[in-house]
C-alpha cells in the first residue's frame, strides 16, 4: 500500500505542469491608456530559482523584488506602491493588466515582449526636429483648467529625454524618440504611466497631449525659454491668520499616539513631511531625507513623516508604510494622518491655509514655531533643479539649528 502511495505521488508530480518563468533579459512593455500605446521598459533577471526586475526610466531604475508564479501566470508588484502587473507568461510574450489595488476600477491591458530594446522606434543618429531647450509650458485639462509648468528637454539623434516640472512636483524622467517631426516621451515608474506627444511649430512653440492613466488628458503647450520658472515654492501654502505652530496628535505605525508635545522633540528642529505612499515624487523624498536624516540627526532634527493614504483603514494605511519602511531603509519617524484627499487632509492640519500637494515639507523651529513651508519637490530626474533644492533644504536646515533654543 505504501509502495503505491509514493508511486501515486511521484505520477502526480510528474503529470503536474511546471510553472511558467518569465525569461532574463530586456522586456518592453506596452500600457494601454485611452486608445494609446504608452510603451516602457524593464529588465528580467531569472536565476532558476528566484525572478527579479527593474524599471527603467532613462537612467533611473527601479528594483521590482516581489514576483510570484501561479500556473502559467506571473504577478509583478510595483515596488512600494499598492500596484502589481498580472499577466500570462508564453515563451517571450506577456499579456495582462495593469491594477491599482486601491482603485476597484482602475485596469489596463499591458502586454510585453522580450528582447525589445526601444521605446517609439530604433535609436540611431538620424538628424530629426531638435526639441532640446527649455520651455515655459502651459497644461490644459479638459476642464479648461491650467497648470503652469517648465519643461526640460535633451535630445541626442532620435533619442529624447526630460521632465516636466510644476507647481506640485515633477513628472521625473521621461524618455522617448523623436520620428520625423514629433517628440514621443513615456514613463512608469510603478504607480504613474505617463505618455507625452508634441510637435514644434513654425515659431519654435510646441503644442501637444499628455495622458495619465485610466482618464486623465491634458493638452500642453510650450514657448521657448531658457528662464522658465514657477510660483514660489516657499509661498504656495502658508499658515492662516492667528497661527504659528502645528500642533496635531496622529497614531504611529503600531498605532500610538504622538504630537509634537512629546518630550522626543522638544527643543529640536523640525521636518514635517507630508506624504503618501502611492505618490512618486514622494518616493523620491524620502529617499533623499532617509540618507540625510541618518547623517544628521545627532545636530538636534528630528523628521517626521505623515503619511495621508487612498484608504482611511488603519491596518491598510500602516501596512502601506512599514512596507515602504523596510523598502527604502527610512529611520525616522512616521504617523498615519489620515487620506490622500487634499481637502480632508487639510482638515486634519486646519492651522494651514490648504494641502496644495504631496509632498509638502513643513520646517519648524527649536521654539516650536513654524518657519518655512515648501510645496512639492525637485527629484533627482530635474537635474541642476534638484541639487538647487538639496541646497535651500541644507541653507534652511542650518539657519534653524544656528538659533538658540528658547
Amino acid at each position: 500500500m505504501r509502495l503505491f502511495c509514493i508511486l501515486a505521488l511521484l505520477l502526480v508530480a510528474a503529470c503536474t505542469p511546471k510553472p511558467q518563468t518569465v525569461p532574463a533579459g530586456t522586456w518592453r512593455g506596452v500600457i494601454e491608456l485611452q486608445g494609446q500605446q504608452m510603451p516602457f521598459l524593464f529588465e528580467v533577471t531569472n536565476d532558476g530559482t528566484t525572478t527579479s526586475a527593474a524599471l527603467i526610466n532613462d537612467t533611473e531604475r527601479i528594483a521590482l523584488d516581489e514576483i510570484s508564479y501561479s500556473g502559467d501566470s506571473v504577478r509583478i508588484v510595483m515596488h512600494i506602491f499598492d500596484v502589481e502587473l498580472r499577466a500570462k507568461v508564453s515563451g517571450d510574450q506577456l499579456t495582462g493588466y495593469y491594477y491599482k489595488n486601491y482603485d476597484p476600477a482602475f485596469k489596463l491591458k499591458f502586454t510585453a515582449t522580450r528582447g525589445d530594446s526601444y521605446l517609439f522606434a530604433t535609436n540611431d543618429s538620424t538628424r530629426t526636429t531638435d526639441f532640446s531647450g527649455t520651455y515655459a509650458a502651459t497644461f490644459i485639462s479638459d476642464s479648461q483648467d491650467t497648470t503652469v509648468a517648465v519643461g526640460i528637454l535633451r535630445q541626442q539623434g532620435n533619442q529624447a529625454f526630460g521632465t516636466y516640472l510644476t507647481p506640485t512636483g515633477d513628472y521625473r524622467y521621461l524618455s522617448g524618440n523623436v520620428i520625423g517631426d514629433k517628440l514621443f516621451l513615456s514613463t512608469f515608474d510603478g504607480n504613474h504611466a505617463f505618455l507625452f506627444t508634441a510637435v514644434r511649430n513654425a515659431d519654435g512653440s510646441l503644442t501637444g497631449d499628455f495622458w495619465s492613466g485610466r482618464a486623465s488628458h491634458e493638452q500642453w503647450t510650450g514657448i521657448p525659454d531658457a528662464k522658465a520658472k514657477l510660483p514660489d515654492a516657499e509661498a504656495l501654502t502658508y499658515l492662516k491668520p492667528g497661527y504659528d505652530k502645528m500642533s496635531f496628535s496622529f497614531p504611529d505605525v503600531s498605532g500610538k499616539p504622538v504630537s509634537l508635545d512629546d518630550p522626543k522633540y522638544k527643543g529640536k528642529v523640525i521636518v514635517l513631511q507630508l506624504f503618501g505612499t502611492w505618490c512618486p515624487n514622494c518616493m523620491d523624498e524620502t529617499k533623499f531625507l532617509g540618507p540625510w536624516y541618518d547623517q544628521n540627526k545627532d545636530r538636534g532634527v528630528e523628521i517626521i513623516g505623515l503619511a495621508y493614504e487612498r484608504k482611511p483603514e488603519f491596518d491598510y494605511a500602516s501596512g502601506r508604510v512599514r512596507k515602504m519602511i523596510q523598502k527604502l531603509n527610512v529611520h525616522y519617524d512616521f504617523l498615519i494622518a489620515g487620506t490622500s484627499d487634499k481637502e480632508k487632509a487639510a482638515e486634519t492640519l486646519p492651522m494651514l491655509n490648504k494641502v496644495v500637494a504631496f509632498p509638502t515639507t513643513i520646517f519648524i523651529g527649536k521654539d516650536g514655531k513654524v518657519r518655512h513651508i515648501r510645496t512639492g519637490f525637485e527629484g533627482p530626474g530635474t537635474g541642476i533643479y534638484y541639487e538647487r533644492h538639496k541646497e535651500r533644504f541644507n541653507e534652511i536646515i542650518n539657519e534653524l539649528l544656528s538659533e538658540k533654543a528658547m
